[in-house]
This record gives C-alpha cells, structure tokens and sequence, in this order.
C-alpha cells in the first residue's frame, strides 16, 4: 500500500518548477499539504446547527473554531481560537488562519 507522499511523488513530475505545479489533478493538489497542514477557520454554530444537530447547544450567533484538514474535511470544532491552534499543534499538525 502506498502512502499519499509516495503516490504524489510517483505521479508528479520531477522539481517543483511552476510548470510541473500546472500538470497537477485537483486530487493531487488538494494532497499536497496532506497530512501535516490544517487550517483554523472561524464559523457560527447556526453555520452548524444543520450538520452537529442536538450535539450543539449554544445560540446561534456563537463565534467557533473549525479545525479542517487541507483537503477541506472538518476534523473539530472548538469554541476557543487558541484551543484550535493548540490543539492541532498537539498532533503535529501545522495549523494556518483562513480569514
């Protein structure tokens, strides 16, 4: 089984000159910062309320903190900004702001 580097590297060309980056697939793109990169995200749990359904119960115009891997898939929601970032750092993980 190969890991997500392994198979990045064997379907991208060699370098990482701006010519190789436009040969990349949305796929492959979206591995790039796989699986060291998460970005912190600031959301309202009304934003929420139609996926979290019951498991959340503050009003919905509270300020939360969405943790997402790079390939987008939400991985937490804390209620605190640097939770989030200390969080993520716990597991190694390279936390970025998205405004």
């Amino acid at each position: 089984m190969q890991n997500d580097n392994e198979t990045f590297e064997a379907e991208t060309p060699s370098g990482w000159g701006t010519q190789d980056l436009r040969h990349l697939t949305p796929e492959l793109f979206a591995k790039i910062g796989m699986p060291n990169i998460v970005y912190v995200r600031e959301v309202l749990a009304g934003e929420l309320a139609s996926e979290l359904g019951s498991e959340i119960d503050v009003p919905a115009d509270t300020r939360l903190y969405a943790v997402h891997a790079a390939n987008g898939d939400r991985m937490a929601v804390l209620d605190d900004r640097d939770a989030a970032f200390a969080g993520a750092r716990q597991y190694d993980l390279e936390p970025l702001s998205v405004h």
